[in-house]
């Protein structure tokens, strides 16, 4: 059995800690978050999760190379694996804040139903409900259905009001 070198087990509790910081901070955990929400410090959760963690297993990688069992070499190590945490910090710090930023659609309302062209899929009666399918956002959503005049199973229709986000009144197109 070979004994792992104690400064490379220190090494791999640095990164391992870094790794599981990182990763708790990808997913939004407000765990280690401090002060007010809208406040951010100068350097991210993030970037100091990606510096340990690359810190720790880079240290771990160069002391086990070089055989580290002096204090000159563990801190040659230590270099090593700071060598390898600036560059991961950086990106982790470029990563987490272009997902942070990042441009999305707004969510669709039931204002966005009006004007949808769709196909009735359950005849819709003159005083009752049926069932349409229409593209919302480039999804298809399927909605519960009045109409004026009974409209037949495959027709084309066009949605002239939201009745509510999951019911519309729709006419013949």
């Amino acid at each position: 059995m070979q004994v792992v070198a104690t400064g490379t087990l220190i090494f791999l509790i640095i990164g391992g800690a870094g790794v599981g910081v990182l990763a708790l901070a990808l997913l939004g955990s407000e765990l280690l978050h401090f002060g007010h929400a809208d406040v951010d410090g100068p350097i991210s959760t993030e970037t100091v999760a990606g510096f340990a963690g690359a810190f720790g297993f880079g240290g771990a990688i160069v002391n086990e190379l070089l055989g580290a069992r002096t204090p000159a070499l563990i801190a040659g190590a230590a270099a090593g694996g700071l060598l390898a945490a600036v560059p991961t910090a950086w990106l982790a710090s470029r990563l987490s804040r272009a997902a942070r930023n990042m441009r999305t659609d707004p969510t669709p309302t039931r204002d966005d139903l009006v004007g949808a062209l769709g196909l009735v899929v359950t005849p819709v009666p003159a005083n009752g409900y049926g069932e349409v399918r229409i593209r919302l956002a480039g999804q298809p959503v399927k909605l519960s259905a009045r109409a004026d005049q009974p409209i037949p199973i495959g027709a084309q229709v066009f949605v002239v009001q939201a009745l509510s986000e999951t019911s519309v009144h729709v006419e013949t197109y």
